[in-house]
């Protein structure tokens, strides 16, 4: 499964759930993401030729973050670039999520390992802008 975590028609997030299965490659994120992701899913015997990727240049403006949730349960807080609070979703082992905008937050609800994938060179502090988080309730609300 699929969903779109939405805020007046702009992306914050996608997450691809534990249990979506395709066949070929599906790419998840429109063209003019910065951080793509798709799903591949081939049969044995399939043949992807090898590869090199040719020097492309591009203008990276925003760090978008993909997270792979290899076990736990992790509350994810989506936040506007005002920094106020939209909804919450939890994820749990498995599931993958792509932080497209906007700001997030997270507290661990079960011990949580999990991968972060982002663009680079990482700018240390630079590269982000922390605020005290503003949910509206302990649960948080559900994305619509």
């Amino acid at each position: 499964m699929i969903e779109h975590v939405l805020h007046n028609k702009q992306i914050l997030a996608l997450i691809i759930r534990n249990n979506y299965a395709d066949n070929g490659v599906v790419f998840f994120t429109p063209p003019d993401f910065s951080q793509q992701l798709a799903y591949m899913n081939h049969a044995a015997g399939h043949i992807i030729p090898p590869h090199v990727h040719n020097i492309v240049k591009r203008e990276v403006l925003y760090t978008k973050e993909v997270l792979v949730i290899k076990r736990g349960k992790l509350k994810t807080d989506f936040y506007t670039d005002e920094q106020e609070y939209v909804c919450s979703r939890i994820l749990e082992g498995g599931d993958i999520i792509l932080l497209a905008a906007g700001g997030h937050g997270f507290e661990v609800l079960a011990d949580v390992e999990m991968y972060e994938i982002k663009q680079g060179p990482y700018a240390g502090e630079n590269d982000k802008t922390r605020f005290e988080p503003r949910q509206l309730s302990p649960e948080g609300k559900p994305c619509a």
